[in-house]
Protein backbone atom coordinates (compact mmCIF):
# COMPACT_ATOMS: atom_id res chain seq x y z
CA UNK A 1 0.00 0.00 0.00
CA UNK A 2 1.35 3.41 -0.63
CA UNK A 3 1.58 6.41 1.68
CA UNK A 4 0.32 10.00 0.27
CA UNK A 5 0.89 13.21 2.22
CA UNK A 6 -1.46 16.65 0.94
CA UNK A 7 0.08 19.44 2.31
CA UNK A 8 -1.29 23.03 2.31
CA UNK A 9 -4.89 21.88 1.83
CA UNK A 10 -7.37 24.63 2.82
CA UNK A 11 -8.69 25.07 5.85
CA UNK A 12 -12.48 24.99 4.04
CA UNK A 13 -11.38 21.67 2.36
CA UNK A 14 -10.70 20.29 5.16
CA UNK A 15 -13.91 21.13 7.45
CA UNK A 16 -16.14 19.93 4.55
CA UNK A 17 -13.95 16.54 3.93
CA UNK A 18 -14.55 15.80 7.25
CA UNK A 19 -18.51 16.62 7.06
CA UNK A 20 -18.51 14.17 3.97
CA UNK A 21 -17.15 11.75 5.59
CA UNK A 22 -19.09 11.58 8.80
CA UNK A 23 -22.08 11.70 6.69
CA UNK A 24 -20.90 8.56 4.83
CA UNK A 25 -20.35 6.75 8.25
CA UNK A 26 -16.26 7.02 7.36
CA UNK A 27 -13.01 8.83 8.68
CA UNK A 28 -11.24 11.28 6.67
CA UNK A 29 -9.05 8.56 5.17
CA UNK A 30 -11.13 6.19 4.26
CA UNK A 31 -13.46 8.99 2.51
CA UNK A 32 -10.57 10.37 0.53
CA UNK A 33 -9.41 6.86 -0.45
CA UNK A 34 -12.87 5.55 -1.94
CA UNK A 35 -13.12 9.57 -3.74
CA UNK A 36 -9.57 8.60 -4.92
CA UNK A 37 -10.48 5.18 -6.11
CA UNK A 38 -13.87 6.41 -7.83
CA UNK A 39 -12.29 9.30 -9.57
CA UNK A 40 -9.62 7.10 -11.50
CA UNK A 41 -12.32 4.36 -11.91
CA UNK A 42 -14.21 6.72 -14.17
CA UNK A 43 -11.53 6.93 -16.94
CA UNK A 44 -9.33 9.60 -17.76
CA UNK A 45 -10.43 13.36 -17.45
CA UNK A 46 -11.70 14.79 -20.40
CA UNK A 47 -9.63 17.80 -21.95
CA UNK A 48 -10.68 20.99 -21.03
CA UNK A 49 -11.85 22.91 -23.92
CA UNK A 50 -12.07 26.88 -25.09
CA UNK A 51 -15.02 28.73 -24.54
CA UNK A 52 -15.81 29.20 -27.58
CA UNK A 53 -15.62 25.50 -28.49
CA UNK A 54 -18.02 24.73 -25.06
CA UNK A 55 -20.54 27.63 -26.49
CA UNK A 56 -20.73 25.87 -30.11
CA UNK A 57 -21.39 22.26 -28.25
CA UNK A 58 -23.94 24.18 -26.38
CA UNK A 59 -26.32 25.46 -28.83
CA UNK A 60 -25.26 23.00 -32.05
CA UNK A 61 -28.53 20.78 -31.84
CA UNK A 62 -30.55 24.10 -32.44
CA UNK A 63 -28.91 24.12 -35.80
CA UNK A 64 -26.70 27.15 -36.95
CA UNK A 65 -26.82 30.01 -39.44
CA UNK A 66 -24.12 30.56 -41.74
CA UNK A 67 -23.14 34.59 -41.79
CA UNK A 68 -21.79 36.23 -44.89
CA UNK A 69 -18.54 38.19 -44.09
CA UNK A 70 -18.76 41.34 -45.67
CA UNK A 71 -15.45 41.98 -47.52
CA UNK A 72 -12.86 44.07 -46.58
CA UNK A 73 -12.43 48.17 -47.51
CA UNK A 74 -9.21 49.58 -47.96
CA UNK A 75 -8.69 52.37 -45.72
CA UNK A 76 -8.60 55.82 -46.47
CA UNK A 77 -5.71 56.69 -43.82
CA UNK A 78 -2.76 56.90 -44.68
CA UNK A 79 -0.51 53.57 -42.72
CA UNK A 80 1.74 54.81 -40.44
CA UNK A 81 5.64 54.14 -40.54
CA UNK A 82 7.80 53.30 -37.17
CA UNK A 83 10.95 55.07 -38.37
Amino acid sequence: MATLTIRNLDETVKRRLQVRAALNGRSMEAEVREMLSDLVASGPAAPRQGLGTAIQDLFAPLGGVELQVPPRRKSHRQIPTLE
